[in-house]
């Protein structure tokens, strides 16, 4: 599999730079989930005093593989490097420092010479926290709120694209419930992790929203939202606010 060729040309080149501490992977490689059409999140650890300089010499790593037809530098939890090669393989290449890596994920160390990620390879976790948890639940009832109101208005589009939205977080909310050890992936993992019963009541949903049918998808939405309500009620006890609004919302197909 060219991933593999790719880390193993990645990693020897990352090996040979005085800044590089550690190297490992997340995401579906790190998970050992990955197949052919993976993207490859690579780590990289560094002291915080050698990170601007490493930073420099991202691309000069990157290129061991192949040539590289586009890229983009980003900032989210770390400096995040994009990179897309002439092959069309993705890499996204994270740089870190022990301050700034989180537990969230699974890791598989490829370089550790000082042992300093042992402390993290047991500890790292897909699981939402309870704030996390509270947060996706209220945007599931959020833009169903959003949605009423386009809908409302005829705009087809932005309806279809609130209900999205909405269905996004409730995917999350209902990993949390099934499969807490998911939870963090959100609807990718949906497929393969969800249980039948509330994957196939989703899939029905995502079949009918289009502009001609987002009436329906919303219906069997907020049903969805009914039958899940003793659990949302527990995760939303300190938002009794929203729950007042989902209350209303599932009663009332129109926002004025």
């Amino acid at each position: 599999m060219r991933q593999l060729y790719a880390i193993e040309q990645l990693l020897e080149s990352l090996k040979q730079d005085p800044a590089v501490e550690a190297v490992f992977l997340k995401g579906s490689f790190g998970r050992g989930e990955d197949d052919v059409y993976s993207d490859i999140d690579l780590y990289c650890l560094v002291a915080g005093d050698t990170l601007p300089d490493f930073l420099t010499r991202r691309m000069d790593h990157l290129s061991a593989y192949r040539p590289i037809i586009w890229k983009d530098d980003i900032f989210i939890v770390a400096p995040q490097l994009i990179a897309v090669y002439d092959d069309l393989l993705h890499i996204d290449l994270f740089t870190v420092t022990l301050d700034s890596l989180n537990h969230h994920d699974t890791i598989r160390v490829l370089y550790d010479p000082a042992g300093q990620l042992e402390r993290y390879t047991d500890t790292s976790s897909l699981a939402l926290s309870t704030q996390e948890a509270e947060d996706e639940a209220i945007d599931a009832i959020w833009f169903l709120f959003q949605y009423q109101k386009a809908a409302g208005r005829g705009n087809a589009l932005w309806a279809v694209e609130m209900l999205r939205s909405a269905l996004t977080k409730f995917a999350k909310v209902l990993l949390h419930r099934y499969v807490p050890d998911r939870a963090q992936l959100g609807l990718k993992t949906i497929p393969d992790y969800l249980p039948d019963a509330p994957r196939l009541r989703l899939e029905a949903i995502y079949a009918v929203l289009v502009p001609a049918t987002h009436g329906e998808a919303a219906r069997l939405y907020r049903e969805f939202l009914q039958a899940e309500l003793t659990h949302l009620q527990q995760m939303l006890i300190r938002q009794p606010d929203t729950l007042q609004l989902l209350d209303r919302l599932l009663v009332s197909e129109q926002v004025y």
